[in-house]
C-alpha cells in the first residue's frame, strides 16, 4: 500500500509541491499596514503612560476641549522625531548612545545618558506608584505591595522573556490603550464642541496656565527616552531577523524605510488619538461639574467615578496599569541600551542574562531605583515636573545630535535624510527648543 511518504519530493501533480512553487498571494493594504507595525506602534502607546495620562487628564480638566488641538499640533513633530530615530537605528545597526560615542565628544554623550538616566528613574518612580495606586482603587488593600509586585512582574518578563515573545506582549498591551476611548464614549462628549476645540487652535499665552499646558504637552508627547527605545528597537529587529544595517545593505533599504515611516507615523498617531480621548473625557465629565485640579491618573480616575459612573472610574483605572505595564519596560529598557551603549557593553533583549548581564542588571537597578522613590514618600508631583524639565532639557539637544548624525553621508551613505525629513526633523527640533525655553522661563518666574 503506498502512502505519501513513498513519493517523490517534486512529484509532478504533487499539490504540495505545486503549492511550494505558486508565489505568495498579495497581500491586502490592511494586512500590509499590520505587518510593519512593532517598535513604532509601542513606542507610541508607552508615550501615554500614566504620567503622561496625568497631564493629559489635568489638561482636560482644567480648560475642557480648549487645548486639544495641541494633540493635533504635536503628532508630525513626534512622528517626523521617531522616523528619524528608528532611520538611524536601521541604517547604523547602532543605537542613538552608540552613534553619539562614536562621532561626538564624550562629555556630551555622558552628560546626555546621565540626564536621561535620572529623568527615567524619577518617571518609573511615578509611573509604578501610579499602577500600585490605581491597583489599590479597583481591588482595596496597600497600594505599595502593589507597586513592588507589578515592579518585578516587569523586571521579570524583561529579564527572562524571549525577545519574540516579549515584543508580542508590548503590542497586545497596546490594546490597553483603548480602554480611554471607552471611557470617553461612556462620559456622552459632545463631539461638536470637542471637534471644534481639536481642529481650532485657541491660546492665550500670556495666561501662565495655558503657556504652561502647551509646553507639559509636548514635553510629555516629545521624550529622549523614546527616541533611544526607538533606535535600538530597529536594531533588535535586525538581530532577530538575521539581517545586516542598510548601510551594508543598501538594495533593501527603500523598502525598510517605508516600512519604518508607516511603523512611526501610525504608532504616534494611535498615541495622539488616545491622549486626545483622555482629554475628551476629563473635559466632558471632570471640567464640566467644575472638577479642575487633578494631580495624578489615579486621582483622575476616582474623580471620574461621582461623576462618570464605576464603570467609566474602572475602565479608567485598568488603562493606567496597562499602560504603566507598557511604559515601565521602555523606560527601564531604554535607560539599559543608553548605558550599555555608552561603556560598548553587550545589549537586548533578545540576549540570554548569561550573555548581557550589564544590560538586565541596569533595567533592574533602574526599576527598583524608581520603586525606591515611592517607598522613600517622594511626592509624585515634584517627581514628575523635575522629571519633565529634565526630559525638556534633553529633548532638543538629542534631536540636534540626531540630526546631525541623520543627515551625515560618511554615517548614513546614500540614506542621509531627503529634504522633507530634513526640514520636518530641524522643524521639530526648534519647537521642542522653544518649548524647553519657555518652560524654565514659566518656571523661574513661577518660583520668583
Amino acid at each position: 500500500m503506498s502512502s505519501s511518504l513513498d513519493a517523490p519530493e517534486d512529484a509532478p501533480g504533487d499539490a504540495s509541491a505545486d503549492a511550494r512553487a505558486a508565489p505568495e498571494p498579495k497581500r491586502s493594504l490592511p494586512r500590509r499596514i499590520l505587518g510593519a507595525l512593532g517598535p513604532g506602534l509601542v513606542t507610541g502607546a508607552a508615550d501615554d503612560d500614566p504620567s503622561g495620562v496625568a497631564t493629559y487628564s489635568q489638561v482636560g480638566a482644567q480648560f475642557g476641549f480648549q487645548l486639544s488641538w495641541i494633540l493635533l499640533f504635536s503628532y508630525p513633530l513626534m512622528a517626523v522625531t521617531q522616523a528619524i530615530a528608528g532611520r538611524i537605528g536601521a541604517v547604523t545597526g547602532d543605537g542613538i548612545a552608540r552613534n553619539l560615542r562614536l562621532h561626538y565628544p564624550r562629555w556630551l554623550l555622558r552628560a546626555a545618558v546621565l540626564t536621561l538616566l535620572v529623568a527615567n528613574v524619577v518617571n518609573l518612580g511615578a509611573d509604578l506608584g501610579a499602577m500600585g495606586a490605581a491597583t489599590q482603587l479597583l481591588v482595596g488593600g496597600p497600594a505599595l505591595v502593589y507597586t513592588a509586585g507589578l515592579a518585578g512582574l516587569c523586571v521579570t518578563l524583561q529579564v527572562f522573556m524571549s525577545y519574540a515573545r516579549y515584543a508580542a506582549v508590548l503590542k497586545w498591551l497596546t490594546l490597553t490603550l483603548f480602554s480611554y476611548v471607552v471611557v470617553a464614549f461612556l462620559a456622552s462628549v459632545p463631539w461638536g464642541e470637542a471637534l471644534r476645540g481639536a481642529l481650532v487652535p485657541s491660546i492665550d499665552l500670556s495666561d501662565s496656565a495655558q503657556a504652561m499646558a502647551l509646553l507639559a504637552v509636548l514635553g510629555t508627547t516629545i521624550s529622549p527616552y523614546l527616541f533611544f527605545w526607538q533606535a535600538a528597537q530597529e536594531v533588535e529587529e535586525q538581530e532577530r531577523r538575521q539581517t545586516q544595517p542598510l548601510y551594508v545593505t543598501p538594495k533593501g533599504g527603500p523598502g525598510e524605510l517605508a516600512r519604518i515611516e508607516v511603523d512611526t507615523w501610525v504608532g504616534m498617531g494611535l498615541s495622539n488619538l488616545i491622549s486626545w480621548f483622555i482629554v475628551l473625557a476629563a473635559a466632558a465629565t471632570l471640567h464640566a461639574k467644575g472638577v479642575t485640579d487633578i494631580e495624578t491618573s489615579a486621582q483622575a480616575a476616582e474623580a471620574l467615578r461621582p461623576v462618570a459612573g464605576d464603570l467609566a472610574f474602572a475602565v479608567f483605572a485598568f488603562g493606567i496599569i496597562g499602560t504603566g505595564l507598557l511604559a515601565v519596560p521602555v523606560l527601564a529598557g531604554s535607560a539599559a541600551y543608553a548605558v550599555c551603549e555608552t561603556f560598548d557593553w553587550v545589549e537586548g533583549l533578545d540576549r540570554k542574562l548569561r550573555d548581557a548581564r550589564a544590560f538586565y542588571g541596569v533595567i533592574v537597578v533602574a526599576t527598583l531605583a524608581g520603586l525606591a522613590l515611592d517607598f522613600l514618600g517622594v511626592d509624585p508631583i515634584k517627581a514628575l515636573y523635575w522629571s519633565a524639565v529634565l526630559n525638556g532639557l534633553l529633548a532638543a539637544p538629542i534631536m540636534t545630535a540626531m540630526l546631525l548624525v541623520a543627515d551625515n553621508p560618511k554615517i548614513m551613505g546614500e540614506f542621509v535624510l531627503p529634504w522633507p525629513l530634513r526640514i520636518a526633523g530641524w522643524t521639530a527640533a526648534a519647537a521642542m527648543a522653544l518649548a524647553s525655553a519657555g518652560f524654565i522661563a514659566l518656571s523661574l518666574a513661577g518660583a520668583g
